[in-house]
């Protein structure tokens, strides 16, 4: 059998094969909440057959959106749509994943497909944004306001009451956003912290924050599977190194992270990204050759051969893949076709084989 489709032992799951759907932001929501687009959206990944999907980044605050369309889950209200979601993925024999996230100072921008600008905070969708330091990503942004502690703390706890409501809802993958950044992101870089108190300096300062969300999250689930998404380099000098991450990666897997997902960039304009065919596999690879943590790998990968190769290598656990699942719901299908593998499809889609 090739490793694709080879099963992954979770501490409390089993994954029935190497695939993930990565978090795709909609930007579809009203108010936080759940639309049938998402059901129809996740529902078809599910049926097939993807071995988790994990909902695209979902706020634990309205000013932790990236645009007024994001996925919600501050308030109890977001639970029931959710939850539906949720029952039909679990049908499919699909564990179903949530994307916890903060965007810090790149919030409240416009849905991408208009401008992706930034509103201000006394314009219709848009809100003052917050940041460990005052700068912003873009030239033309409004500034965003310097956390203090004792709102750094409130968003900690905003976390942890969104871990709780994921509980509720159904998740068995809990994943914090620390990539592509944002909030967490914006923390552990140089480029983006310039604080001089406990969260900003040192390693150990900058990479405070996402400690601490792992611990109130921690707190709040039972049998759910923690994951964090990384960017493993800003591609930018000065920046957060892959070296970091690796230790970063070493501390997070010995708090009981099981899976990092790992991924770069997104932080700074003036990044020089090389994007070329498994970019950003060589990054996954040393996370998993150092760490010994179950790592998964993203960027540009389209094909079940190219995914197999990057697992037959040893260079990933697991393969995170978006758009290509845009272009084609049914990926896994199609992979399982490409490496002559017969896998089990949806009943009512049994007559697409013949």
């Amino acid at each position: 059998m090739s490793k694709l489709f080879e099963k992954l032992h979770l501490k409390n799951h089993t994954l029935q094969n190497r695939i993930i759907v990565s978090p795709m932001c909609q930007y579809t929501a009203e108010d936080g909440f759940a639309q049938n687009w998402h059901l129809v959206h996740l529902g078809q990944y599910a049926i097939g057959k993807a071995a988790a999907i994990i909902q695209e980044a979902t706020a634990v605050c309205p000013e932790g959106r990236i645009t007024f369309g994001d996925l919600g889950i501050w308030k109890d209200e977001h639970i029931v749509k959710l939850s539906e979601i949720n029952t039909f993925i679990k049908s499919q024999g699909t564990i179903p994943g949530i994307q916890l996230s903060h965007a810090g100072r790149k919030a409240s921008t416009n849905k991408p497909w208009i401008n992706r600008d930034q509103f201000k905070p006394n314009e219709e969708n848009g809100w003052q944004t917050v940041a460990p330091s005052v700068l912003t990503f873009n030239e033309t942004d409004w500034p965003p306001t310097e956390l203090s502690i004792e709102e750094i703390k409130k968003i900690i706890n905003q976390f942890k009451a969104a871990a709780a409501r994921a509980v509720k809802a159904g998740y068995e993958i809990i994943e914090i956003h620390g990539a592509h950044g944002y909030l967490a992101h914006q923390f552990f870089s140089p480029l983006t912290n310039l604080r001089k108190d406990e969260y900003g300096g040192s390693f150990e300062n900058r990479v405070r924050f996402i400690l601490e969300l792992v611990d109130a999250i921690k707190s709040e689930i039972t049998t759910q599977s923690l994951w964090v998404r990384l960017s493993a380099t800003d591609w930018a000098e000065g920046g957060w190194t892959c070296f970091e991450t690796v230790k970063l990666c070493q501390i997070l897997k010995e708090k009981g992270v099981e899976v990092m997902d790992i991924s770069t960039g997104g932080l700074v304009r003036h990044q020089e990204i090389p994007v070329t065919k498994n970019y950003q596999v060589p990054f996954a690879e040393r996370v998993k050759k150092e760490t010994g943590a179950i790592t998964g790998a993203v960027g540009l990968i389209d094909s079940g051969k190219q995914a197999e190769e990057i697992l037959q290598n040893n260079q990933a656990d697991l393969i995170f893949v978006a758009r290509e699942f845009l272009r084609n719901p049914h990926f896994v299908y199609q992979a399982a076709i490409d490496l002559g593998e017969e896998i089990p499809w949806a009943s009512q889609y049994e007559r697409g084989k013949e």
